[in-house]
Formats: structure tokens, sequence, C-alpha cells
């Protein structure tokens, strides 16, 4: 695929596709609820990951961290910012406020372009991803709490030629994505949301994910 220039005309582009998207999007039920932010800014700076494909700065890139090896869920792997839905929020304050208090980003609400379909997780929450706009010239901080490391994965590189992996599932026979990012690979939850990303916001396809199984790592 072509670069994702970060500008006015990408964003319309991916708000056009999301809009177009009929997205699944579950009743509440006994689950955790909660939302990530598929953040977009520039490239700028790829946050010291090795392998990357090259990108200018003007290109469009997502958020990604590393969470902190000292949390309760999740600790060490890859993932969006994120977290539980308080009472009285909806999907998108969350998101706003997660990325807020993780990477120290103040959006107002209008950078909201759609979300994806919901996914449940073998750790038992019920996730909504949320799409922003950040633009360009965004200035990132990391939470030390909650984050180890911030990293600005540029699109085009979900568009690599050996992306998606698929690899044989547990008990149940589910195949398990996997995307490769730099010399590293992101498992599922965030690697299926990252592959529907790529297929519904980027290339405009509706691509369905939520029969990715997740490697047992990922299940708390």
């Amino acid at each position: 695929m072509d670069d994702v220039p970060c500008t006015l005309d990408s964003r319309r582009r991916i708000e056009v596709n999301l809009a177009d998207f009929k997205r699944t999007q579950l009743a509440p039920g006994k689950l955790r609820r909660a939302a990530v932010a598929i953040t977009l800014v520039d490239y700028r700076d790829a946050g010291g990951l090795s392998g990357l494909h090259s990108a200018p700065f003007a290109s469009t890139a997502l958020i990604l961290t590393r969470r902190a090896g000292g949390l309760k869920n999740h600790a060490g792997q890859w993932a969006f910012p994120g977290g539980s839905i308080d009472p009285g929020e909806t999907p998108e304050q969350t998101a706003f406020r997660e990325l807020e208090e993780e990477v120290g980003l103040h959006l107002a609400a209008d950078r909201v372009l759609g979300c994806l379909d919901d996914f449940i997780t073998r750790s038992g929450f019920h996730i909504t991803p949320v799409v922003i706009w950040g633009g360009p010239a965004v200035q990132l901080v990391r939470n030390s709490r909650e984050v180890a490391s911030i990293h600005r994965i540029p699109c085009r590189e979900l568009f690599r030629p050996d992306a998606p992996v698929l690899e044989e599932g547990h008990e149940n026979g589910r195949p398990i994505l996997f995307m490769p990012i730099g010399n590293t690979f992101i498992a599922t939850p965030t690697a299926a949301i990252l592959y529907q990303f790529r297929e519904v916001a980027l290339a405009g396809r509706p691509t369905r994910v939520a029969h990715f199984e997740q490697p047992y790592f990922a299940w708390s």
C-alpha cells in the first residue's frame, strides 16, 4: 500500500470508511466494559522499535504502548491506550480519558472518527475500539505507572506482505492472529483490532475478527 499521509484528506477517507462499516455492537452483559483508543498521529518518532519500514514524518501512525510490568492485567504486553469504562461514561469518553492518563494527549470530542467491532477477550473484557484523530505535531508523555514505552507505528507497516500471521489455535481450533510490527509480533486481542483497523478504516473492506483466538499468555 502507498503511504498514508497525516492530512485532512486521510482523516476524511478513514472517517468515511468507518461510517460505511456496519459494526458489531454487543449488548452489555456480565463482562467488564472497556474501551481502547486507536489514535492517529504523525510518525515523527518510531519509539525505538527496530525493523520498522521507513516512513516520512508526515506519515500517519498509530499509538501503541508496552504496558508497565507491575500492572494487574496484561502486564508487559502490547496495547492501545485504554481501560475500564467508569459508571456513566461512554466508550468514547473512556478512550479520551485513558489517552490523556497514559500518554498525556488531551483531545476534543470532535476527534472521534468512528468505532470498530466490539471484541470479547479471554481475560473477561468487552472492548470497544474507538478510532481518534490526533493529527500532526502532537507531544506524548509517558505515565510511568501504567506505560513502559510509547511507540508510533506507521499505518503502512500494517500492510506488510507477511501480515497477518495465523497459527493453529488451542482446543477450540480457532486460529490465533498475530501482526508483525518491526522485528516483533503483536498478539490478539491487540493484533485482531490492528488487523480490522487496517481492513476497515484504511482499505475499506468489511472484515470481522471476533473469531480469532488469543494465545495463552493473553488470557490474563
